[in-house]
């Protein structure tokens, strides 16, 4: 098989830090070809140089034999080479037709051709299979997995032959992803390749036919997928052996901190209970839109509550402001970390020190100090605590957004999708810390929408369904195919 593009020797710095450090990849024709790494590996470089979107400071790059140095994404795009990234890039107040065609309007005598353009929309959008996508629709209005689609037909409309995702599945129900895989699957066919950047090894499994590992900068390995053992690529991506994937702190379960009687929402979660635990590690699993997110926001008070009861320490207070809880010793971790959970634009120092200033006069030495700690405890990769967030990779985001908990001395956690965009080194030492927090008698909720993240890690596991909660269990009374009936309503 041909090889579609050819990267030689790319490096690239951002003053000392250097991002990439010499990587030769290499593409085919027709092909998936997963790239894997932990956070700050280099990935999101290396994809922002494919694309247009950053100019090495070293190195070769050819498409299809001929050079390749874009002056930037337009440029890149329309030699055929498209990104799709994990915060997809659509304007949610124009039409389906708009976003698609953004750019790439057609003319004639210096008149659009409105007609022939939403005709070219529709027949795109039935390639991807999602015929039932009115091109007259507000993008506002369309699930995440129609946003992706968006951007893919956008992609289409040129002569796409490398297409980049990044995180494609971050947002997705599990049937949406299946027919992204579907989509990937047709566009292989089509003779497109496709990059496939994910911390999910059963996506990789299920849709690349070749992966390369990043790690520190530098492309260590690639190989057929299903060819090197799991452990293995986990093993080069992290440079060290990963004894275990879900490691386990022995910690023991106490007396009641958190009870919740028929919590409802609005409009959920409806008629919720539960009592957790101290030193507890209790899942919630189910499917998007059930009302995960909703009942860990009615509980914290970001969300209102319509009846019910919280008590919080033997102490009932159905309803309070996030500040009050705070004081009640709970703290939440946002599953959207760039719109709600960090302050982007501050420092990492800021954001870490939020919840927990303490009172009087600040010692400037002390926070920084104890901002170490915390940055030590959760392994953030940064240049110093003064670094704006915003500039961190995903996964350095999530785990200072983490680290903020354990700055906070939250006794209750509320996790919700604790280790979305994460790698899976990194995973393992939130898993850890998770851990960590039960064995010093804090008790821990976890929402996520990964099954064996909450098998592998929690002590009871409870499953929501269009809002209703069933009543909590051991995990070992649990299997995958009861969670998902018990989820899907059919058990």
């Amino acid at each position: 098989m041909a090889a579609r593009l050819r990267m030689t020797g790319v490096h690239k710095s951002y003053g000392p830090t250097a991002a990439l450090r010499g990587v030769d990849l290499e593409l085919l024709a027709g092909e998936v070809h997963a790239i894997v790494g932990e956070n700050g590996a280099g990935k999101s470089t290396l994809m922002k140089v494919l694309s247009g979107a950053e100019r090495p400071d070293a190195g070769g790059v050819t498409l299809d034999g001929t050079d390749f140095r874009p002056a930037g994404p337009q440029a890149a795009r329309r030699r055929g080479v498209v990104m799709v990234y994990q915060e997809l890039a659509v304007c949610p107040d124009l039409t389906v037709e708009a976003n698609v065609l953004l750019g790439q309007e057609s003319a004639r005598g210096g008149f659009l051709q409105r007609a022939a353009d939403r005709e070219r929309v529709r027949t795109v959008l039935g390639e991807l299979g999602h015929p039932e996508i009115d091109p007259r629709a507000p993008v506002a209005g369309l699930s995440p997995a129609g946003r992706q689609v968006v951007e893919i037909a956008r992609a289409l409309l040129t002569d796409v032959r490398v297409l980049v995702l990044d995180e494609p599945t971050s947002a997705l129900t599990q049937e949406d992803a299946a027919r992204l895989f579907d989509l990937v699957r047709r566009l292989k066919g089509r003779g497109v390749t496709v990059v496939y950047i994910s911390h999910f090894f059963e996506e990789i499994e299920a849709v690349a036919d070749r992966f390369t590992v990043l790690r520190d900068g530098r492309a260590v390995a690639t190989g057929a997928v299903g060819a090197v053992p799991r452990e293995k690529i986990i093993e080069l991506m992290v440079g060290r052996s990963v004894a275990e994937q879900y490691p386990r702190t022995e910690h023991a379960i106490g007396g009641p901190v958190l009870e919740l009687a028929a919590l409802s929402g609005d409009p959920l979660p409806a008629g919720a209970s539960l009592t957790l635990r101290r030193g507890e590690i209790l899942g919630i699993a189910g499917l998007v839109g059930s009302g995960r997110t909703e009942l860990l926001r009615a509980v914290y008070g970001l969300d209102p509550v319509r009846s019910g009861a919280v008590t919080v320490g033997g102490r009932v207070t159905s309803r309070a402001t996030p500040a009050a809880r705070i004081a009640q010793g709970l703290g939440m971790l946002s599953e959207d970390r760039k719109n709600e959970g960090l302050l982007l634009e501050m420092s990492i120092a800021d954001n870490v020190t939020l919840s927990r200033l303490g009172r009087g006069f600040l010692s400037r030495a002390g926070l920084a100090a104890s901002v170490a700690g915390v940055l030590a405890r959760v392994g953030v990769k940064c240049r110093d605590q003064a670094q704006a967030v915003g500039e961190l990779s995903g996964g350095n985001q999530q785990k200072v957004a983490l680290g903020r908990l354990f700055h906070q001395r939250a006794d209750v956690l509320l996790l919700d999708e604790p280790t979305k965009g994460v790698d899976v080194g990194s995973k393992a030492e939130i898993y850890r810390q998770i851990g960590a927090a039960a064995a010093a008698g804090r008790a821990v909720i976890v929402v996520s929408s990964y099954l064996p993240e909450l098998f592998g890690v929690c002590d009871t596991l409870a499953v929501m369904c269009r809002g209703r909660l069933t009543a909590p269990r051991p995990v070992r009374d649990w299997t995958p195919e009861a969670v998902i009936a018990a989820a899907t309503g059919a058990g």
